[in-house]
């Protein structure tokens, strides 16, 4: 099993949980998707971010 940092995304407490233990709220991943040279979707998202 593999651990990752996850951050409530309503309180912004960080934990391992899949759910957030202080105010009951999904939590997120806080680590980038990784990078391949052959994504055919990276044109949308830098567009998106612009």
């Amino acid at each position: 099993m593999r651990f990752q940092l996850r951050k409530c995304t309503e309180c912004g407490e960080y934990t391992l949980k899949e759910t957030c233990k202080k105010c009951d709220k999904s939590t997120k991943s806080v680590h980038p998707a990784k990078f391949s040279p052959d994504d055919r979707y990276l044109r949308y998202r830098i567009a998106e971010k612009e």
